[in-house]
């Protein structure tokens, strides 16, 4: 079976996750979602863009398979089931403390992310700038050279893993304390003002 016949076949029944073979599928494709190799959203030939719902089904099993755990980042520490993103020296990507990147989410080079927060599943494109106390919601997909002004509140949406998460195109800038929820689409090189709801 594929991937995304394994990770569906254990989200219909929690109990394949006791099989290896079940439990690497949701494993494999958190690597690649954190990779950047796999994302939850993508445009395809049509210019629509088009809802992975099995890859949101993995991050939800994902939740089932991890066990929560001490993370300790003196003087931070954190008790989660998921850890941190890792080595961001290495895939060029700039983060001011506290500012926190959860694993499984991907931050391509040249991403600034100030003291905000990145939860899993999304997808934030090169040159981009995740201002202080911004938040990117779980599975939502940023573009390039994107500027998410200081506070802007992106929704995240896991379930149902059908629902369309928040899409931000290349060149858009989303102003101070806006507020983007599920299945937002702003198109490339848009400007949303302050204080949008």
């Amino acid at each position: 079976m594929s991937s995304p016949e394994l990770i569906d076949a254990a989200f219909a029944d929690r109990s394949l996750l006791s099989n290896d073979e079940h439990r690497s599928a949701v494993l494999d494709t958190l690597a690649q979602l954190d990779a950047g190799a796999l994302r939850v959203a993508s445009k395809g030939t049509d210019g629509n863009w088009h809802t992975n719902a099995w890859v949101k089904r993995a991050i939800l099993l994902y939740f089932a398979v991890r066990s929560m755990e001490k993370v300790e980042l003196p003087p931070f520490e954190f008790h989660d089931k998921i850890p941190l993103k890792r080595n961001l020296d290495a895939a060029g990507v700039r983060v001011v403390p506290p500012g926190v990147a959860r694993y499984g989410s991907h931050l391509e080079k040249g991403v600034v992310l100030m003291p905000g927060y990145v939860n899993i599943g999304a997808y934030v494109g090169a040159g981009t700038m995740v201002d202080t106390w911004a938040t990117v919601g779980s599975c939502t997909q940023i573009g390039r050279d994107v500027h998410l002004s200081g506070g802007v509140g992106i929704g995240g949406v896991l379930e149902p893993p059908q629902a369309s998460p928040v899409i931000i195109e290349d060149g858009c800038f989303v102003g101070s304390r806006a507020i983007l929820v599920e299945g937002v689409h702003v198109e490339r090189e848009a400007v949303i003002g302050a204080n949008v709801v």
